[in-house]
């Protein structure tokens, strides 16, 4: 794996740990989220809402292609496992930005 994979891994592992000083420290400040029932501007509003959602992720299979990571995985939201997939997108060497899909019908 690359330094790209291995970032998106070690985010990965943090947030379903739980430890939010971890990974906001793998992000860059201007962070972009945009995901298919919102977006987030900025790392630290993103990790604020990640810390109150407790999602956590079963990784399947980790796609890298330069500062670009694909990721296929489970969200794990309570009761509700939903499949999907992150782009991330690395920026001097951090977390610059995240697009994820998946159908949301299962949480609606």
């Amino acid at each position: 794996m690359t330094h790209a994979g291995k970032t998106v891994a070690q985010f990965l592992t943090a947030l379903n740990n739980e430890d939010m000083a971890s990974a906001r420290a793998l992000l860059t400040s201007d962070f972009k989220f945009v995901g298919v029932l919102g977006s987030r501007d900025g790392a630290d509003v993103y990790i604020e809402d990640m810390g109150r959602m407790k999602m956590k992720y079963t990784v399947h299979k980790i796609f890298e292609d330069g500062d670009d990571v694909c990721v296929l995985c489970d969200y794990i939201m309570g009761d509700k496992t939903v499949f999907g997939c992150s782009w991330y997108q690395l920026k001097e060497g951090k977390l610059g930005s995240l697009r994820v899909v998946f159908d949301p019908r299962p949480l609606l």
